[in-house]
């Protein structure tokens, strides 16, 4: 008998460089299913801050860098870390940007 855990992909969330602000401003919306793995794409020409709580600055990006979190992706379907459903991401500026996107995907377990 096989225990599989099948690895489905949320709709990709943006954040358009016009959007992107002096203060945090939330990157498409919250998470619907708990995240098993990120992926944050800084896609602008512009270094940011990322935060997921819209208060604190949690991760500063450099301009056209990504960062992978596997939170939990050899776990079983409810065991191991996970980023919890509802929490949405946010970026506010460091510099500029003037072209460019803030790309968040995530990926959570299904049986």
């Amino acid at each position: 008998m096989s225990s599989a855990i099948r690895l489905v992909p949320d709709p990709a969330r943006e954040l358009a460089f016009g959007s992107i602000a002096a203060g945090y401003m939330g990157i498409g919306t919250s998470f619907t299913k708990p995240v098993r793995i990120l992926i944050l794409q800084n896609m602008t020409d512009a270094n940011l801050w990322i935060s997921f709580d819209g208060v604190d600055d949690h991760i500063p990006m450099v301009a056209g860098s990504y960062l992978i979190i596997d939170v939990t992706a050899n776990k079983t379907v409810d065991s191991g870390f996970f980023i919890a459903e509802g929490t949405r991401m946010y970026a506010k500026r460091i510099g500029v940007p003037t072209s460019g996107s803030m790309y968040v995907s995530s990926f959570y377990g299904a049986d």
